[in-house]
C-alpha cells in the first residue's frame, strides 16, 4: 500500500482568509503516528499563518498558533477537524470585534 490522500478542502473567505484541510492515509502506522496518518490543517493569509494543526516526522501531532507551537493529542480526525474550526471561529470573532 502507498500513501493515499484521503481528504482535501481548500476554502477561501472573502477577506482574504485561507482554510486548507489536507489528510494522507499512510502504508503503515509507527510510534510517531500510531493513527496511521500524516495531515496539515491550515488556516491564515498569503503569507500569514494564523493556525495549523500538524504532524510532521520528529515532532509527531502539535498545533501551530502565531509563533507559539504545543503538542496536540490526537483522538480522531473528526476531533481534529473540530478543533480546528474552534480555533478559526475564536480568530475571525477576535478579527471583526
Amino acid at each position: 500500500m502507498t500513501t493515499q490522500l484521503t481528504f482535501r478542502d481548500k476554502f477561501i473567505y472573502a477577506d482574504g482568509a485561507i482554510r486548507e484541510m489536507v489528510i494522507w492515509r499512510l502504508p503503515d502506522t509507527d510510534s510517531e503516528r500510531p493513527h496511521g496518518l500524516k495531515y496539515r490543517l491550515y488556516y491564515g493569509y498569503s503569507g500569514k499563518c494564523l493556525v495549523r494543526y500538524d504532524n510532521e516526522r520528529g515532532k509527531g501531532d502539535h498545533r501551530h498558533e502565531g509563533n507559539r507551537e504545543t503538542p496536540y493529542i490526537f483522538i480522531s480526525v473528526e476531533q481534529l477537524v473540530q478543533d480546528f474550526k474552534a480555533d478559526i471561529e475564536r480568530l475571525r470573532g477576535e478579527q471583526h470585534e
